[in-house]
């Protein structure tokens, strides 16, 4: 038989590469005669970039920024094997982990630096740009990376806004005249692992914001600067934009790219399983191992393993999901083809003891797996002689 082993990351621990690795060690083990056939993916959080720039034989390429308190850091910029797409992480200049625990603020973080590693993609004759936008650590609306990029975003006296986005409730005009031209040139295609809308209680700041920094106020006040955005945009540019599933990823990120850039929002996971060949890759195998560090309700709606089941299921492709947590809530994963859902952890173990013992963790289940596998098939259909 032939396994496809398509995992995502598990965060804090492994890269998805460096997942597919271990459970491929580990079915060598249990099931030597198996054919593994590895597909890391992502689905437009942070690993977005790696994987597509190593399916294609491309090349990372490093640049300079604006991180999201303002200081210039050094970043990088993925250029596919195609030559004629590159692909833009924003947590690589915009995200969370960049950001000390005790300066985590919404209020004030910018997507400036998203913006110029657009602005690097376009120097280098790019017309085609992919923007993955998970792992933010931001709730600007996407302002700063459109400001980044030639926009101006002014107050009734017609001055520019400080970044952040909690200055965003002063907004009276956009002023979209200096846009770089070449945007219009330019594909822009968002990668977005959730598809909340921009506003409301399913919207950027309700839902995300708290995990940013934000207190209770904080929150309530990103929410109505983002609405004061939604309507300026709405009466100045397109309206209706905020409703558009993904809008409000990345604290609004996915809005502010539709909105200024006219790019097109897709499923992260979509996105990369169309790069990287997926479903033809699908259609050699007889099993599918997924996986990522946490299994719970978040991954039906535009995570990894729900993209990996869907697909497989119009094949009649059975699916087995590891994570290193495996919740209650992750059971609605078997309506979309997921046959069983695996914890890694050996029992009551810590988080910090399971997230550094990763890959032996996910070797130990994958050899299990693929000696079970083995026999099952071995008493199906038994050697000559038995």
């Amino acid at each position: 038989m032939r396994i496809l082993i398509a995992p995502d990351k598990f965060k804090g621990s492994l890269s998805s590469g460096e997942a597919a690795e271990a459970i491929c060690r580990g079915l060598a083990e249990g099931w030597p005669e198996a054919e593994d056939l590895l597909c890391p993916l992502a689905d437009g959080g942070e690993g977005t970039m790696e994987v597509l720039v190593k399916a294609t034989g491309g090349e990372t390429v490093p640049c300079e920024a604006t991180g999201p308190l303002g200081e210039l850091r050094s970043s990088c910029l993925g250029l596919l094997g195609d030559g004629k797409t590159a692909v833009v992480e924003m947590a690589a200049a915009s995200g969370l982990e960049l950001i000390p625990p005790h300066r985590r603020d919404p209020l004030v973080t910018s997507t400036k630096g998203t913006g110029d590693l657009i602005r690097h993609a376009l120097d280098r004759g790019i017309r085609r740009i992919i923007v993955g936008i998970g792992g933010s650590g931001t709730n600007d609306g996407g302002t700063g990376m459109a400001s980044a990029l030639g926009a101006r975003f002014l107050d009734d006296r017609g001055e520019e806004l400080l970044p952040g986005g909690g200055n965003l409730g002063r907004l009276a005009s956009v002023d979209v005249s200096g846009l770089d031209p070449r945007i219009s040139e330019t594909e822009i295609i968002v990668a977005s692992d959730v598809g909340n809308p921009l506003l409301g209680e399913r919207g950027a700041s309700r839902v995300y914001a708290p995990q940013k920094g934000a207190d209770e106020g904080g929150v309530e006040l990103l929410e109505s600067a983002l609405a004061r955005l939604a309507e300026v945009v709405s009466r100045s540019i397109a309206p209706g934009m905020e409703d558009t599933p993904g809008a409000g990823a990345a604290g609004g990120l996915g809005f502010g790219l539709q909105a200024f850039l006219g790019a097109k929002i897709r499923p992260g996971i979509e996105v990369v399983m169309g790069a990287v060949g997926f479903e033809e890759k699908l259609a050699a195998c007889g099993l599918v191992i997924s996986g990522e560090g946490r299994l719970d309700s978040q991954t039906a709606y535009g995570k990894t393993v729900s993209g990996v089941a869907r697909t497989a299921r119009r094949r009649g492709i059975p699916v087995l999901a590891l994570g290193g947590e495996v919740t209650a809530e992750a059971a609605s994963l078997r309506e979309m083809g997921v046959s069983a859902l695996l914890s890694i952890a050996p029992g009551p173990i810590s988080q910090e003891e399971s997230m550094r013992e990763a890959a032996t963790l996910l070797e130990r289940t994958a050899r299990e797996i693929g000696s079970l596998l083995k026999r099952l098939l071995e008493d199906r259909h038994p050697p000559y002689g038995v």
